[in-house]
């Protein structure tokens, strides 16, 4: 379907730009209107990270739902999964998470939930997508029916809870020394506090939230400082999370990260042991590297690829059976525990993991040498480059090139203007020709 709002995760973009007070208010009466099934009193649960312009963009939320009948309850800064977690736990009708995720602080966005926790299908975004293109007067409540607001305490201690219930009962990470870097985001209270409940010989960075600081040098886009940090503390591991703590990336007490990729394999290989594997077989997308695919068949477990997007992992998972999925970023789904991505519960389990085997991080988190892989950004102001003829002969000579020897992927992104030019193989030097070449021919066409 063709998007005019939604992209891959919800609707993101430049706040006072495309995310106005305007948008969101229109956002809030249509999904309160899509949501609204039944004669109960209906309500949506509303979380938000730390950027400034989530203040904005919450009052316009609640404007939005309260004027259809919707009954608001406001969490604060949360991450995404606890958000999650909460509107299924609280049985709300929707849920609504305010970030962009890993973004800057200038960019915001709108997730929303339905209510049993999990990110909404095409089919309900495109309901939503046409009522904000209507007139909504005629639908807004009558003035009896409108909708109350209310700010919710105690439920930081609910998620912290929740995280911990997904651990064995007597682990504890004592002896563990932890540098954990929040982002300056969502998750700068709940984290540290519950590694330090854990056991844990807590460090604390990104968590000194000022409204312009999320993701900024900071968090699991940027984890050079806690890769510094790690080294001077001679701690044990480092934990980043981004701006809603939705994803995870691990740093070694060497200094050295770690991605979504060996996590997958650590976690997998782990539950496949442990026999907690639902199947044989874990789901990530098309960018994982072709060396988490080679380890997996080592382990007689299968990789099932899905476009990028945590969304179609998860979507593949459920109709399949899978109990674990992720991507490269991070962005680890555990269908057991959770509905979405949650980078604190994929910490927990790879401390567990370690806890375990009591060797360093650098060994438990090395499962695979991956494949030189090449990603390349191509951004563009207007048009669809993909569609060049030169962008299409390039392509085919790299994938006749290629055959046999690696992989090729070119594709759109789903929330910003940029085209993403990947390759993997055997052969680093024949990977960076071949994606040259794409990105000189995409360069042409958006100059034309």
């Amino acid at each position: 379907m063709s998007r005019k709002y939604f992209g891959t995760d919800g609707i993101r973009g430049r706040a006072n730009g495309l995310i106005t007070p305007e948008l969101a208010l229109k956002v809030g009466q249509a999904a309160g209107l899509v949501f609204q099934r039944g004669d109960h009193r209906h309500r949506v649960v509303i979380g938000k990270d730390t950027r400034l312009s989530g203040y904005m963009i919450e009052t316009a939320l609640i404007a939005g739902f309260t004027s259809v009948g919707m009954d608001v309850l406001q969490v604060g800064p949360m991450p995404t999964p606890a958000v999650a977690m909460l509107t299924k736990s609280m049985r709300a009708d929707l849920g609504v998470m305010i970030s962009a995720s890993h973004n800057l602080f200038e960019d915001n966005g709108i997730k929303l939930f339905g209510p049993a926790g999990f990110k909404l299908s095409d089919e309900v975004e495109k309901q939503i997508e046409e009522l904000l293109d209507e007139n909504l007067d005629k639908k807004l409540a009558a003035s009896v029916s409108l909708g109350r607001a209310k700010r919710i305490d105690g439920v930081h201690d609910r998620y912290i809870e929740f995280a911990k219930r997904t651990l064995p009962r007597d682990i504890s990470f004592d002896g563990l020394r932890v540098v954990v870097d929040c982002a300056n985001g969502a998750a700068y209270r709940v984290v540290p506090e519950a590694l330090w409940e854990l056991g844990a010989d807590v460090i604390s960075i990104g968590v000194d939230p000022d409204g312009f600081n999320i993701n900024k040098e900071c968090g699991s886009t940027a984890p050079e400082a806690l890769s510094r940090k790690v080294r001077e503390m001679r701690a044990d591991i480092g934990i980043a999370l981004d701006g809603d703590a939705d994803r995870l990336i691990i740093i070694d007490e060497r200094g050295h990260v770690v991605d979504g990729d060996q996590l997958l394999a650590v976690i997998a290989e782990s539950w496949k042991e442990d026999g907690r594997l639902a199947k044989p077989g874990i789901v990530s997308t098309v960018m994982s590297n072709l060396g988490l695919e080679r380890f997996l068949k080592t382990h007689d477990i299968e990789l099932v690829r899905t476009a990028v997007g945590d969304r179609y992992v998860l979507e593949q998972m459920l109709a399949k059976g899978y109990n674990l999925g992720g991507e490269p970023s991070g962005h680890i789904i555990m269908s057991d525990y959770a509905t979405t991505g949650d980078g604190f519960v994929s910490a927990l389990q790879v401390l567990a993991v370690v806890q375990k085997h009591q060797r360093p991080v650098s060994e438990v988190c090395h499962r695979f040498d991956p494949l030189p892989q090449i990603l390349k950004n191509v951004r563009y102001r207007a048009g669809k480059p993909l569609d060049s003829a030169g962008v299409k002969s390039a392509i085919s000579a790299a994938e006749t090139r290629l055959n046999g020897h690696g992989r090729l992927l070119v594709r759109s992104s789903g929330t910003e203007p940029v085209i993403r030019v990947m390759g993997e193989g055997d052969d680093r030097e024949m990977v960076e020709e071949v994606v040259d070449n794409i990105v000189t021919a995409l360069g042409n066409a958006a100059a034309a």
